[in-house]
């Protein structure tokens, strides 16, 4: 008789048991993963969007700071940036809704201002995951004062905004708490 060379059915069946015992450890670390640094991200772009206002307060000073994304970001002239399209942010941040939501990393990013007509004294960035606790786990704001703000530690499950923040809100400490 010759000695068959090879893996019998039940070894490889061990194999795909063990591949599959791993695969289930690792795959929700791997999205637990990916929510933090979506809310990594979501803090980054917030302070972005704060750098990007006092840029564009500072071009513009008629204008004050930018009621919209629209006007922080690229132009529709290609080649020109002015108060209406400043160039300061990417075009995916600054999407064709003005004052959003914009979709970037998991979370919709909105822009609110108080005032009502230039030069606007007053914003209020915020974010919140587009799918809670999927895509991102708590909303973001921040203000003129350019202190960002989340969720954490006020709830375990943040509401999914659906339009910006508005600024009572953001100062609020029961709804909002500086992230450290």
């Amino acid at each position: 008789m010759r000695k068959q060379k090879g893996f019998s059915l039940i070894e490889l069946l061990i194999v795909v048991a063990i591949i599959l015992i791993i695969a289930a450890i690792a795959i929700p670390n791997l999205l637990r993963s990916k929510m933090s640094a979506n809310d990594s991200a979501a803090a980054s772009t917030l302070r972005t969007l704060n750098t990007s206002e006092v840029t564009y307060s500072t071009t513009y000073p008629t204008q004050g700071y930018a009621d919209t994304l629209t006007k922080l970001g690229p132009n529709a002239t290609a080649g020109t940036c002015d108060a209406t399209g400043a160039c300061l942010i990417d075009g995916v941040l600054a999407c064709g809704t003005a004052n959003g939501p914009c979709p970037k990393s998991g979370y919709n990013y909105f822009m609110v201002s108080a005032s009502t007509a230039a030069p606007w004294g007053d914003y209020t960035a915020s974010a919140s995951p587009i799918t809670v606790n999927s895509t991102g786990t708590r909303n973001y704001c921040a203000n003129a004062d350019a202190v960002i703000k989340s969720t954490a530690g006020i709830t375990s499950t943040p509401a999914k905004l659906t339009a910006g923040v508005i600024a009572t809100d953001c100062a609020d400490k029961t709804k909002f708490l500086p992230i450290q």
